[in-house]
């Protein structure tokens, strides 16, 4: 395999879980981390052994000896600092959410393919073991014609209005931070829907606290999903076909988890155990995909990351939840 060269954008815990990740990937070689701060890209780069420390996110970007970028700042600031790594010519892995919205995500996807580099939302379940055993489930035909998807996965975060979680101008709210993960997991099994129905309940900060979500696809197959930062929740998920289901443990997307349900059998017990945090999956596909020279990846590629920012723009709109910078863009 190809030797990947990678560096971090940003100096938070998701960046670290990234960074202990990266040592368990043959050919990844983590040589860079930028941050805004130059004690903080030190410290950082001292935990994780990391030789180029750089002291803005210009510099990393700049950074002659990186490959691809691990962005891994707040929602609001996902595209302006995955298109500072584009228009250095690196290649991006870019948090979930995407970017704030689908003309963001749009323009991101288009600076990509115009400089015929790669790019990959970092939307780690979808390659975790059990979630790769859910497809192969659903390829083979043992649940039969798929008929509904059911997904919640809500914790109750402190009541701190200047946090992540609950700020408008760091793109707050149950859609962005958790939402996403349940409609990319409808997206990645029934495809994008043409019906979108959601009910939120907009909190003291002006954000989606919590929201439920009905989705209508051709063939009158349907997605019930909830999310939520201020409510706890089952967090689980079922996969619904007419010969069978298959559970989803708590916690919804990372449980490694399954049990197979079908008529007149016994329910069989699924086990994928995931190794390490998780995020040594996300990697290695990126990883997979450079080694090959693909520009973006089958198992999570650009125009689907788009179409669930595009669901995420109509349940946004509909609970009448927009954020400072698309006003301000707006006007």
């Amino acid at each position: 395999m190809t030797k990947i060269r990678w560096g971090i954008l940003s100096t938070g815990h998701i960046a670290g879980q990234f960074a202990a990740s990266l040592a368990h990937i043959p050919g990844a070689e983590l040589v860079a981390v930028g941050s805004r701060h130059a004690e903080s890209a030190q410290a950082f780069g001292e935990k994780y052994q990391i030789p180029h420390r750089h002291a803005s996110y210009e510099a990393l970007a700049q950074d002659k000896d990186v490959d691809v970028i691990y962005v891994a700042t707040p929602h609001n600031l996902h595209y302006a600092n995955a298109r500072l790594c584009l228009e250095a010519g690196k290649g991006a892995l870019v948090e979930k959410a995407f970017t704030l919205n689908a003309g963001q995500a749009a323009s991101l996807i288009a600076l990509a393919r115009e400089k015929r580099l790669f790019l990959m939302e970092a939307m780690w379940d979808r390659f975790l073991p059990h979630m790769v055993k859910v497809r192969e489930l659903v390829s083979q035909g043992i649940l039969g014609d798929l008929r509904l998807v059911t997904a919640n996965l809500g914790f109750r975060a402190e009541d701190n209005p200047q946090s992540r979680l609950l700020s408008p101008s760091l793109a707050g709210g149950a859609l962005l931070d958790v939402g996403c993960y349940v409609v990319s997991f409808a997206s990645m099994l029934l495809g994008q829907p043409d019906r979108v129905a959601g009910v939120s309940r907009l909190g003291r900060t002006g954000v989606d606290e919590d929201t439920s979500i009905l989705l209508g696809y051709p063939q009158g197959r349907s997605a019930a999903l909830t999310c939520a930062v201020r409510t706890n929740s089952p967090q689980d998920g079922y996969v619904i076909g007419v010969d069978g289901w298959v559970h989803l443990h708590p916690p919804f997307g990372w449980s490694g988890r399954l049990t197979l349900h079908r008529a007149g059998q016994p329910d069989q017990d699924i086990n994928a155990p995931i190794q390490g945090s998780g995020y040594a999956y996300e990697a290695r596909e990126v990883s997979r995909c450079l080694d090959l020279g693909l520009l973006e990846s089958p198992v999570m590629p650009l125009d689907e990351s788009l179409g669930v920012m595009r669901t995420l723009d109509a349940l946004r709109q509909q609970a009448g939840l927009h954020y400072p910078e698309e006003v301000e863009n707006e006007n």
